[in-house]
């Protein structure tokens, strides 16, 4: 097992999509240096094409990103263990002890995958079947008073995605909301969304909540109809702020 990732905790679900949530995710110790260590808020940047975000990442302002990994030896440590072969491995077993095979082999060379891809091109059709996957991650928050993400099944480039809660335990009240909403359309013409169209919250059912909890992480497959949300905050607390890392899985 990993340092950062406490994989036994995983309780999952499998319908509409795969998704289900772990907690703790990782170690107390870690967890404790993550909030103290959290980046500025003047180093991220306002990402409003979703909703009412903010991110830091090797995207979004990537020579304070790099930074922040230089000085800050948690987020150093953390980077490395996302970026790694191992972390894949770890994530892609996981979800195959759960029957969620996502074609993951090990030691698939760059060359052997891309004649695959060409082939599969060819032949009309995709698969992750022996795919190369690398991890990527990014810092993020929204704003506790009405923060939110809008509806949307995330860019068909992404494979697995993980996310962390970092808060203190006793900072955040669930009643103000910013837990992560399984959707369902409510015109089932919308169910397929493999490209990513935004939709508004009034279009979707929520069928569950996995609330908002420190050290609290959920994890999902990016599928056709993967929808999910975060709806708009209640809080009152101008400065507060809902502090999140993303961790993605694509294949290469």
């Amino acid at each position: 097992m990993s340092t950062f990732f406490h994989s036994e905790n995983l309780q999952l679900r499998y319908e509409p999509f795969p998704i289900g949530q772990m907690r703790p995710v990782v170690n107390a110790a870690e967890y404790r240096e993550m909030v103290e260590n959290w980046p500025r808020k003047e180093l991220f940047e306002h990402m409003p094409r979703l909703g009412n975000k903010y991110s830091l990442s090797d995207k979004c302002n990537p020579a304070r990103f790099a930074a922040v990994l230089r000085t800050t030896p948690i987020w150093s440590r953390f980077d490395a263990w996302i970026r790694s072969p191992a972390f894949v491995a770890e994530v892609m077993q996981t979800l195959s002890a759960r029957h969620i095979d996502l074609g993951y082999r090990e030691g698939v060379s760059k060359t052997r995958q891309t004649l695959k891809n060409i082939l599969a091109m060819l032949r009309g059709r995709s698969s992750h079947r022996g795919a190369r996957f690398s991890g990527s991650w990014e810092f993020q928050m929204m704003p506790a008073a009405g923060g939110h993400i809008l509806p949307h099944t995330d860019t068909p480039s992404k494979i697995v995605t993980m996310t962390l809660a970092i808060i203190g335990e006793d900072e955040w009240n669930p009643a103000i909301g910013g837990g992560i909403d399984i959707n369902r359309p409510r015109d089932l013409r919308h169910a397929y969304n493999q490209l990513n169209q935004q939709a508004g919250f009034e279009d979707m059912e929520v069928l569950d909540t996995f609330e908002f909890l420190p050290n609290s992480g959920v994890i999902f497959i990016k599928t056709f109809n993967s929808w999910h949300s975060v709806r708009p905050m209640q809080s009152t607390d101008p400065e507060l702020m809902r502090r999140n890392i993303i961790i993605n899985i694509k294949s290469i």
